[in-house]
Order: structure tokens, then sequence, then C-alpha cells
């Protein structure tokens, strides 16, 4: 059990009560947000305008870790641990005991992040090519990993007993990396009803899971009424009240930590409440830095605002179709966004490829890397960063401050779009382009076994009317063999290959 008395229970339960009849009254009046150039309107938060920061960043790395690494079953764990059938809700009842005993709360004084060192890893991640690092600042167990104003469920007071978000922040400003953080409260309110509900069969009919205890109601909600179902409309919570608790615990979030990016776990969600924390943001970061360089993630998908022209759209697990117009993010993992000992994780191969394509159509990669209950990294996440850091040394001039070229590649495998996608086998006749002033990059998605091919680039062909003067490959002293004919550009492969995955060919022309 947590270790917390009846006496403390009662008395947050008390506290949380009067802050919620706070919040609720407060709820009817527009929220409070710094002045400035933003409004809570469609009109106004359709000027924003993506900063060069991240257009030249193009590869950030997350850290999607709390107590739900505890159990090393992956995602949602807080969430099915109480639904009967599911694996996590059998792992539980066999490891921990029944959730009407032993429950998420529980859960949280496991978590203890005792190998925890954030200057360590963002070493690694630097070396790997981060330019920008997202920390979790709260995921759908309703658990802020920051010293909370507004929730004595945080990881200051329990579990690692330590500012996880601060800790990050520092690392990555030492490093001169962009510092992000993620909120997933806004869909917690629907998600994790579950925790309130009972067994239907023997031999714990009937008998409440902890979630339906009062002495728990700040960190279950006791949300009844509203269950996230899946169907449209059921991710976000149409309560004032728990809107309410959002925007105080995000706003202190931003405040606090005065972020770069933030990331919502959906749309913009709960409508003018949700677009005021929006111009808060943004109107915040001008006045820190005279203009304008936060960056807002959020998603087309679920519930929620969502208008391409408000922030950088978010994909999970998958990409857009083409260059888009205005840039874009993927989020995805290395292996199940919590730890699981079950897991398949991408290879290096996989992520770098996914990385290139990304980028010649505009987007950035958010990578998590999987990390350990305790702080310290599986192999599978160790591997990763090590070849990411041998890859970037070279060729990272293809990935940071490009471009897209006048088309993003060629070849024939033929990539799905949208999120909950990814998964497509590239070869090294996929070939997917960068720019940078004069200089075009191709970069092969797999290791080519012979001469390179890219017709793109044929004499006289539509892209490009200038002929190619000289073709390199980075770590490569001198020039390549090649001969650009009516058909394609033929590129010669060196006797050796300067790295492994993805090869990068820099072509200047006459």
């Amino acid at each position: 059990m947590i270790d917390l008395t009846k006496r403390e229970l009662l008395g947050g339960t008390v506290a949380t009560a009067l802050a919620g009849a706070s919040i609720a009254r407060a709820a009817d009046r527009p929220a409070p947000i710094a002045p400035g150039r933003f409004r809570p309107t469609v009109e106004s938060l359709s000027t924003y305008e993506t900063p060069d920061w991240f257009r030249d960043a193009k590869f950030g790395i997350w850290a999607h870790w709390g107590p739900q690494a505890v159990p090393r079953q992956g995602d949602w764990y807080a969430r099915f641990m109480y639904v009967p059938g599911h694996p996590h809700y059998a792992h539980h009842v066999a490891k921990y005991g029944h959730p009407s005993e032993f429950g998420y709360k529980d859960i949280i004084p496991l978590w203890t992040a005792d190998k925890f060192d954030p200057e360590a890893l963002m070493a690694l991640y630097a070396a790997a090519g981060a330019k920008y690092f997202m920390a979790m600042g709260v995921h759908h167990d309703n658990f802020d990993l920051w010293r909370s104003r507004h929730h004595r469920w945080n990881a200051t007071a329990m579990g690692p007993k330590r500012d996880i978000v601060g800790d990050w922040a520092k690392a990555a400003r030492r490093r001169g990396i962009r510092f992000g953080v993620s909120e997933h409260l806004g869909a917690s309110y629907t998600w994790w009803y579950p925790n309130q509900m009972y067994d239907q069969f023997w031999p714990k009919l009937g008998i409440d899971y902890d979630g339906a205890n009062p002495l728990y109601a700040d960190l279950y909600h006791g949300n009844r009424t509203e269950p996230f179902t899946n169907k449209p409309g059921t991710w976000y919570t149409k309560n004032p009240v728990y809107q309410a608790q959002w925007f105080a615990r995000i706003r202190d979030l931003i405040d606090s930590y005065q972020p770069d990016l933030l990331y919502s776990d959906g749309g913009v969600p709960f409508g003018e409440v949700g677009r005021s924390l929006m111009a808060h943001f943004y109107n915040s970061s001008i006045a820190r830095h005279g203009k304008l360089e936060a960056v807002y993630n959020t998603k087309d998908l679920g519930s929620g605002e969502f208008y391409q022209e408000w922030g950088v759209q978010d994909v999970e697990r998958g990409v857009l179709q083409g260059i888009n117009p205005r840039p874009w993010q993927t989020d995805t993992s290395n292996g199940d966004w919590f730890e699981s000992e079950y897991d398949q994780y991408k290879s290096p191969r996989q992520v770098i490829a996914m990385l290139a394509d990304i980028v010649s159509k505009n987007g950035n990669m958010l990578l998590n890397i999987v990390m350990r209950a305790d702080g310290s990294l599986p192999p599978q996440s160790q591997e990763m960063l090590a070849e990411l850091a041998v890859w970037m040394k070279l060729n990272s001039g293809a990935i940071h401050g490009t471009r897209p070229w006048k088309i993003f590649g060629e070849g024939p495998t033929e990539a799905a779009s949208g999120s909950f996608k990814e998964g497509d086998t590239y070869v090294a006749q996929d070939i997917r382009f960068t720019t940078k002033g004069d200089t075009l990059y191709a970069i092969t998605l797999g290791e080519p076994t012979g001469a390179t091919v890219i017709t793109a680039l044929a004499a006289g062909g539509p892209h490009e009317q200038r002929p190619v003067r000289r073709v390199r490959m980075p770590g490569l002293p001198g020039k390549l063999g090649f001969r650009q004919t009516g058909q394609a550009l033929v590129i010669d492969r060196p006797p050796s290959l300067p790295t492994r995955h993805a090869s990068v060919f820099e072509i200047s022309f006459a």
C-alpha cells in the first residue's frame, strides 16, 4: 500500500473537493492567459508559424516513462489492469493481487527510478543526433512527474521523490537541446474509468476495485459517467470541473519549466479551455524570447479540435502522404511505449530509414527510447543509440537543417500514410531526397550492393536541368564515379561503405 495514513488521505480528499469546487466556479469565467499576440480564437491561432529551430532539428528523443514501466507489460497498463480478460489484468492478479486490494496507487511506490541519470542519458541522446528532447509530464495514469502545485500525486512526493521533469530539463538545456513536455491528462478523465468497476464473476463478484474508494478520488477521478469507448467524442471529458483542473495543472507545467514544445495526446482539448492554454503557451514564449519559439503538437485523430495552422501536426506511428506544405512530426518508439518483456524492438536500420523518409516529406521524427523502470536502458535501446551515433556522426548533414526537394523520393516501396501504419520494409532502390543550399542529398533506405540508380536525376529530366558535377559520400575521401544518362544518374558503389544501414550521396551541380 502507498505510504499515506488515513488522516492524510481524508485530508487530501477534502482538499481536492474544495479545490474542485473552486475550479468549478472559475470554469464559467475566461481562463487567465499571458497577454500577447495570441487569443483563444480560430482566427488568432491560425496566424501561427513554425519556428526555424523545429524545422532545422528534424530529430528528437522522447522519454515516454513513468510508473507504468514497473510491471514491464507495455502501454496502457493503468487502464487494462482493471479490465478482466486482458493480459494486463491477468498479469496484475498473478503478480500483485486483485485490483480491489492492490491497485495502481500501489504500483506508484514501486517506481523508484534508482538508476536514473539524466545527464548520462542526455549525452547519449545528443550523440545520437537529437536536437530536441521531450519528457513525459503526465500520462493517462494522472500521475504528475513534476513538482505539481495542484496535485499531490506527483513524483516529488511519491515514487522516486524527485522532480523528473525538472531534472530532464536541466540536462537537456546544459547541452543546448530544446526541451519539451508531453501531457496525456486531457484524456485521462474518460480513459481511466475501468478503475471504478468490479469483477462480474466469482470469487470477487461485485467487489469494487480500489478506484471506487473515495479516499483516492483525486487519483482515480471518480468519473463513472463518461467512459472512453473508442467511439468518436469519448476521448475527452465534457465536465467543466475536470477541464478546469486540466488547464490549471498543464499551465503549471508550462510556467514552471518553460518548454519550447508541448504535446497533447489528441486534438486540442476542451474547446476554448484548450485554445486558451495554447494562446498562453505561445504568448509566454514570445515574452521570454522576443519571438515565437513554441511548438504545440496535436493530432488529427480522435476528439478535440485540430487545425494544421494552429501548431505542428503529430502523426502517431505513421507518416503523411508526400511532401506536406507545413512542417509536421511523426512520434514513434523503438519498442512499446512503456517497457514490455514481450516486446519486438525496431532495428537501427528501420529507424534510420524511417527518419530519412519522414525528413524528405518535411517532417520530424520524435523517437521514444524505451527505458526500464529503474531509469536504465535495455540492451535494444543501448544498441539503437550507439548505431544512431555512428550514422549521425557522418550523415547528419543530410538530416539537420535540410528542406525537402522538388519530390520526396523514388523507389519500388509504396509506403502507407496515416497513423499506426508504420512497418514498411525498404530496399536500397528506395531513395529519399533532402536539400541544403545548393547541395542535394540522396539517401538510400537500404545498403546498396551495386551501383545506385536515380531516375529523378536523368539528364534533361523535369526536376533538375543542371548537369551533375560531383558526387561524394560523407566519410569517404575524394569523389565517386558516376554517369548521367537520359534515363538516370548512375553512381558507382565504392569498395566499402562509410556507414551501415542507409547510404548518403552528396550531389553537386554545375
